[in-house]
């Protein structure tokens, strides 16, 4: 089959090594089936979609809200990157599946509402409700809860999106746009131990009272998070 072209933006090579290996694990991937592309010290350069059966957009501590002169070298580059790619992926309805930032993303890409001001939600799980039926989906429980802790979230669909998932402190937590373009905005690839990591990595990053990251660390070892992987094993099976 063609491979997957990960798109990963964390900095931290911990965070970023941990969750490039979950996408592999949840997904059902080989290293061989996929180019890992680190945004933060590689050039993605050209990209011919033909190439690819799809692109996976991973997480990051980046905002797409966030004004330019609040955005680090990095995180421009970054943001500049994937957005590059969006007009084709959105013209061509080519396979994507956007994961946390990923949605910001898409929905800055299509000229949605993404920002800070109503769906933010702490670091800790979220359940969330299947309100329309999807291939991604199946074989995904109508109620499960996913890891999430995010500053931003698209607060209006663009024209074209259709809501798949919501939660009560955020509608829109997995949606899609024509018939191959996805964006959830919970982790699907996460599970406890990666979260465990994340939190380790990010207490300093204003998603959490660093004093609170202990209880943290115990909350997600006590969740039960299972659906979520479903989607991203169901995205890889659909297109590769």
């Amino acid at each position: 089959m063609k491979p997957f072209l990960v798109l990963q933006l964390r900095p931290e090579t911990e965070a970023s090594d941990d969750e490039f290996a979950a996408i592999l694990a949840k997904g059902g991937l080989t290293e061989g089936e996929v180019r890992r592309v680190r945004l933060d010290c590689e050039t993605l350069g050209a990209v011919r979609l033909d190439d690819y059966a799809g692109v996976i957009v991973g997480g990051g501590p980046g905002c797409v809200s966030d004004a330019p002169e609040d955005k680090t070298p990095v995180e421009a580059r970054i943001e500049a990157a994937v957005l590059g790619l969006m007009p084709e992926v959105a013209e061509r309805d080519f396979p994507f599946l956007g994961c946390c930032y990923g949605i910001g993303i898409l929905g800055k890409a299509l000229g949605g509402v993404v920002a800070k001001g109503r769906y933010g939600e702490p670091v800790g799980t979220s359940a969330c409700r299947v309100v329309e039926a999807d291939p991604l989906l199946e074989g995904v429980a109508p109620e499960f809860d996913a890891f999430v802790g995010h500053k931003e979230a698209m607060e209006v669909l663009p024209e074209g999106c259709v809501r798949l998932v919501e939660s009560a402190p955020c509608p829109n937590q997995m949606v899609r746009y024509g018939a191959n373009v996805y964006a959830t905005q919970f982790h699907p690839e996460a599970d406890a131990a990666g979260f465990e990591t994340r939190i380790r990595v990010y207490r300093n990053k204003g998603y959490f009272d660093p004093a609170e990251a202990d209880g943290l660390i115990a909350m997600c070892r006590a969740a039960q998070v299972t659906e979520p992987e479903k989607i991203l094993r169901n995205f890889v099976a659909r297109y590769g």
